[in-house]
Order: C-alpha cells, then structure tokens, then sequence
C-alpha cells in the first residue's frame, strides 16, 4: 500500500529550495582552498597584452596530479591543471539579437558550434580560476553560476621546457605529435591555440583529444584558450541532475572544464584508444584505433602476471588499418571478484619502424626494465613504437536462472546477490568534480566497509581514476547513461508512476505524444543520447568493475528503449542490460528494475512476453530446459530477467554542522541519529530477505548527502559516516 503521508512530506517545497546553501568543505577541498585560493589576486581582471601574464605562487599541493587516464599510461605526459585565466562574456548581440541565435530560445547545438569557434579572444579577463573544477564550484575560487546567455573563456600559456625530455620536444609535428587532452569540458566548447582554432568538441562527459602539433614551436611558448557555451537545463542536451534554479533531487548546474586537462608527447603513429576486456575462460578481447598512416605497423600485446612476472600473452597483431580488433587466448587463471579484484599488468607496443622485435625469452626476461623505461623517459622517435602501459583482468558476468529457476546475476558462473548504493558524484566544494584522487577513494572504501558490494554511478560518467579505483579495491559498478532532454513533464515522469504502480508497464516510450512527456521530443537530443551512450561504453569498456549498463532512469528523456538496450548489446554483449531504472519498463534488457520509495518492498511479476535479445535468449533456454528434462520453476515466470529494487529507502538525518540547509529533504524524519540509523538497518533487512523470494539486488540511496537531500549514509562534506558505529 502507498504511504501517503510519506509521499506528502517528500515533496519538494520552494521555501526549502530558496534557502541559501551553507558552504561545506570536504577535508582535502579545505586543504586546497587553504593553499590555493587565499589570495585575493586571483580575483582582479588584467590585461595580458598590457599587463603582461600574472604569476601568481601555485599551491603546495598539486592539483589532481595523477595520471587522468590509468588504462592508458605513456612515459611522457604534463598536467595543466592549476590557474587559467577566465572570462565570463555575454552571447554577442547584433542589430536583432544575438550573433548566432536564430530564436528568442538559447543557442541550438548548431549554433552553439558556431558561436565558440566565431567567437573572439578578449583582451581583458576576470581573474583566476582554478582548474578543473567548474566556475559555480567553491573550489574554482570564482563560485558564480554560468547562464544561457554566457559563454566562458580560459586561457593559459605553456611553454615546451615544461613537457619533458628535450629530444621528443624538439620533434614535435615531425616525428612527435603533441597531443592536447580534455578530460571533460560542459558542453561545447572550441580550442584555440595561439589564436588559431584547433578543434572543437560537443558533449559536457566525455574526454577529447586535440592534436596541436600543426600550431606550435617547440622553442617558443604557446596559449591555450578554451571558449565554453553551456544552457544547462534550458537546452537539452545531456546534463543528468544539474539545474540552475536547484530543488530536491535537483542539483546546482555547473559549466567549463570539470575534469583534468593534460599534454602528452606521443610517436608520429600511436593508439588513440585501447580497450582490453578478458573473460574468465582466460580470453582477452582488444580492440584500439591507430593514428597515423602506417600500413605496416603492429600492436604487440604482453599480458603478464604481477605476481611473479609470468606472460600469460604474447601476441602481435596486425594494426595497418588503423583499427585493431581481435580476440587472443591467454593462460590467466587467476579471475577478478569484489573479494579478489586481481589485475593483470599490459604492455602495449605499436611497432612501426625498423625496430626489431625482440624474441619471447628475452621479451620476458626484459619486461621489467622495460616497464621502468617508460616511466624514467620518453620514447625516443628512433625507436618508431609507441609504448603503453595498461592493465586487464577476466572475469564473466550474465544473468540466468540458477538451480532454482530464478533469474540471478552471475560473476564467474556464481550468483551473488547485489548489496548496492546510489552514487551522485557530488561533492560541496567541487560539484562534479571530487577535489582530490584520495577523496574518490575514500567513497568506495567507506561503501565497501559498510557491507555494500556495488554502486550505482547515477546519471552521470565519472573520472577515469574513479573506475580504475574500482577495478582494483573490487567494487562492482552498475554504470548509467547520462540524462538529458527538455523540460520533464512532472505527471508523466513523477507524481503518475509515484501514485499508480499498475502505470509503470503500460505507458510506452516510442510515441511523439509520449516523446514530449518524457522530454525527448527533440531530435537532436536523441541522437546526441545515442551517440554519447555508444561513446560511454566503448571507452569504459575496459573496466572489470563496471558490470551493468543503466540506460533510462524514471523516464527522464526516455525513447525507444528496447531500440537502445539491442543497440547497447550489440556493442558489448558481455554486461547485462538495464534499460528502464524506475518503471514505464518496456520489457526489454536483462532487468526488471523498479523504484519503491513508498511501498512495502515486495517483489513484482515481470508479465507479458519479453522483446529482443532477451525474449531470444528466453526461447533457446527454454529448448534447452526440455530437452534437458531437469526439474526447475519455469523459466516463463521470470523471464530470464532479475529483478531488482534499483533504488529504494532515501532515509534522511540531518547533522549539525555537516548539512548544506537548515531542514532535510528525503524520506523520513528522525529524532536522533540512532533511530536513524536503525531505521536504515530495518530498511535493509527487509530488501535482503526477499533474496529468497527472487530479488537479485538493491540500490540504497545514497552513498552521501547532496546539498538539499540529507539521505545519505556520509554527511556532505564526508566528515562524518552516519551509518557507521
């Protein structure tokens, strides 16, 4: 039965929404702030031509100085982060409006591509920011928010001293390629160096490489400027939670670079991507994408393990084509888990000179020094290879009945019951972006101590380092797509499916009508989804911990579900699929996968014949069962879909000192912190005792407080652990 009076008190209220956040700091945001943002210089506009460029004196801690990219690590790399210069500009007007707009609306996707790459340098900037963290973020020391009607400048100058080794400097656009990474910048932006545009990128999550070779010299410095145009939720384009005018759920907007932007020096042929995804029967599937014309290069793969330096691969493989996708065998036995999470260590050497490759004996009796060369010294340009260092593990994941006919995910052919939490990678001083590599840590471990084998990473992609913290402490990850689309109608998307359960499996999602509801009636926005979903998967694909795909949530820019999840399963056909978190299920993927807030927790009937791959799958399975003749519940019952409480409890306890507001947004109120917490546990038990009634897991929310929900299991500012003793 719903609980009414639950409900009521959980919905959002303007007055709460109005209230001013306190400002928190996270211990390592404090420590950066301290360091870094003291000063008041940072605030006062100059004038590079006329002023000259202002030094000011860099923090003592280095800011996110990790590698950003740890599946793919070269010998040679410079991180830029730390004080740009910034300008917020307005959209430039003329006689009717703006330059580029052809509505009173904000800028289309088309026009915004237009106006960054048009756009002029300005001569005078604001101030400081510091990078990578969001000009609306406190720790970007500017903590002013970006509207639709803006765009923001960053610029720095880097000279080539600063890239290292002086040999691979001086060739660079000769026998080097100079290499410019973004991270993640929110949400078109243009790159100028020197003030000649160098390329321009659409999409607020995911990385983008930009080859500068063709605009530098090596003996002189150059700059970097970076114009950003973002309408946040005015637009709809991909955004997940952020709202400029944040309420309940809803979160502050953030705009610019939010990830780590770094430089590599790389050969004249080298591997833009590489992907290594092993399975447990010991077989490891690469796939990586080859720049530069080189018809006779080769991609040799050496998988060793790091415990006592054994190859378990040694494979070279053709990569003239510029893509290399293939499958070897290896002698791995050792499979990942949450509770041996172990890795196997890569060394991939595209060869494409006159560099002789060495014999296997020697490969393995030099793989060490090798591995210590890459990290010592750049490779030199003779050599004509290119060296990476990366990491794979093996193991399987799947859904299918176990011995009692229910539908359970498997790891390595075993069950394992999914004890997850919800994870909005929100932080108080950062936004989206946590204020150090530590502070990632710190969330996966305090979950993992809790008792919890899996988060959930909601409507939005995190830094890379998060998920390789993930493959090597052993937390499973169930990975969504971020959400995007126009303004979500609150009957369809909330208040109908909150009231009325028996709406969830009856409302489809491939009609205009139904479009507009859910906030995907525009074109451009499904294609971008589209588009940015396959790009997600391909680059996270290496991953072991990542063991689902969430493609909608609650019907947040939902279309064509089932069309996505044979989409998605056509590209990795490897993870389990959970196409509609929430409900409006449209029968697809290997989920059924529901939200109840506000209901006993129970387990629902998946009714009605199953579509695509999975209804394929159904069918074979059950051929196989007859002609098997073992006693089992029929198959039909649950489909070969689990079913899951993907988001559930929400218990909000607010603590003195440690919340963003005065009162608590969630579901719940407690008198102490120990009633909290008991309720919490009750909540718990409840949802693992239907484990043996068929549920395959939950998702807690959540892993933190955010800003005006206070139900989290970490305060905010990730001082103090409430569920813990």
């Amino acid at each position: 039965m719903l609980d009414v009076k639950r409900v009521l008190k959980a919905a959002p209220t303007k007055m709460r929404s109005q209230e001013p956040l306190q400002q928190l700091w996270t211990p390592w945001g404090e420590q950066i702030a301290g360091e870094w943002l003291s000063s008041n210089d940072a605030r006062k506009a100059f004038c590079p031509a006329k002023d000259g460029e202002r030094k000011l004196e860099n923090g003592r801690t280095p800011i996110l100085n990790e590698h950003p990219r740890p599946t793919m690590v070269r010998g040679n790399h410079t991180m830029l982060n730390g004080f740009w210069d910034y300008a917020i500009v307005s959209i430039p007007e003329s006689g009717n409006g703006s330059k580029w707009r052809k509505s009173a609306a904000v800028l289309t996707r088309d026009e915004a591509v237009q106006a960054v790459k048009e756009a002029a340098i300005p001569e005078t900037f604001d101030g400081k920011i510091l990078v990578p963290f969001s000009p609306e973020s406190a720790l970007s020391g500017v903590h002013q928010t970006i509207y639709p009607d803006n765009m923001i400048w960053y610029r720095t100058v880097v000279h080539p001293v600063t890239l290292g080794g002086g040999e691979a400097v001086r060739q660079i656009g000769d026998a080097n390629r100079l290499i410019l990474h973004f991270e993640a910048v929110d949400y078109v932006c243009a790159c100028f160096i020197n003030g000649q545009f160098a390329g321009v990128h659409v999409g607020g999550y995911l990385p983008f490489d930009v080859d500068i070779s063709a605009f530098v010299d090596p003996d002189d410095a150059f700059e970097i400027a970076l114009c950003v145009y973002d309408p946040n939720d005015s637009g709809t384009q991909m955004r997940g939670k952020q709202k400029i005018e944040r309420e309940g759920i809803w979160y502050t907007a953030q705009s610019g670079i939010w990830q780590s932007v770094w430089m590599e020096i790389v050969p004249e042929a080298y591997m833009q991507t590489l992907t290594l995804k092993g399975s447990a029967d010991g077989r490891l599937f690469i796939r990586a994408e080859i720049g530069g014309d080189k018809p006779n290069a080769k991609l040799h793969i050496v998988v060793a393990d790091p415990a006592d330096g054994t190859i378990v691969a040694d494979e070279l493989l053709p990569a003239g084509i510029r893509k290399v996708r293939t499958e070897i065998a290896t002698r791995a036995e050792h499979l990942w888990s949450p509770n041996d999470p172990y890795l196997y260590d890569v060394t991939a050497t595209l060869e494409f000179g006159a560099a002789k490759s060495q014999g296997k004996q020697e490969k393995q009796e030099k793989l060490q020094q090798e591995s210590q060369e890459i990290q010592e010294k750049p490779a030199k340009s003779q050599e004509k290879q290119d060296i990476v260092r990366s990491y794979c593990a093996f193991r399987t994941v799947e859904i299918k009945p176990d011995l009692k006919g229910i539908a359970r995910f498997h790891l390595n052919g075993k069950p394992v019951f999914l004890k997850g939490v919800l994870d909005q990678g929100y932080w108080p001083d950062g936004l989206l972006t946590a204020p150090s590599d530590e502070a990632l840590v710190h969330d996966i471990t305090a979950m993992k101590e809790s008792g919890f084998n899996m988060l959930r990473k909601h409507i939005k992609i995190e830094s890379a380092r998060w998920y390789y913290h993930c493959d090597r402490l052993g937390m499973l990850v169930w990975q969504d797509a971020v959400s995007g689309g126009g303004e979500y109608n609150a009957w369809a998307t909330n208040r109908k499916p909150t009231l009325m359960r028996a709406t969830w499996n009856k409302y489809r999602d491939d009609t205009a009508k139904h479009f507009a509801a859910l906030g995907a009636d525009d074109s451009t926005y499904r294609r971008d989804w589209s588009r940015t979903c396959d790009a997600m998967v391909h680059m996270l694909a290496s991953h072991p911990s990542i063991v689902t795909w969430v493609l909608f949530n609650e019907g947040w820019g939902q279309f064509d579900a089932c069309d996505a999840a044979e989409r998605i399963h056509a590209l990795d056909p490897t993870r389990p699929i959970d196409a509609t978190s929430g409900w409006y299920d449209q029968r697809c993927g290997d989920f059924h996968s529901v939200h109840n807030y506000f209901r006993p927790l129970e387990i629902y009937p998946d009714k009605g014949p199953l579509r695509g791959y999975v209804a394929e799958y159904e069918k074979r399975h059950k051929r196989r069962r007859r002609a098997a003749h073992y006693a089992v519940l029929p198959v039909a019952q649950h489909g070969v879909r689990a079913f899951v409480i993907s988001e559930f409890g929400g218990l909000a306890q607010l603590v003195a000192d440690h919340a963003a507001v005065s009162r608590a947004y969630g579901y719940g109120e407690y008198d102490s912190i120990e009633d909290w917490r008991t309720a919490v546990r009750s909540v718990l038990d409840s949802a693992e005792s239907l484990e043996s009634r068929g549920l395959a897991g939950y998702v807690y929310t959540q892993v933190s407080d955010v800003e005006e929900e206070l139900n989290g299991l970490m305060t905010y500012d990730r001082r103090l652990n409430k569920f813990a003793q």
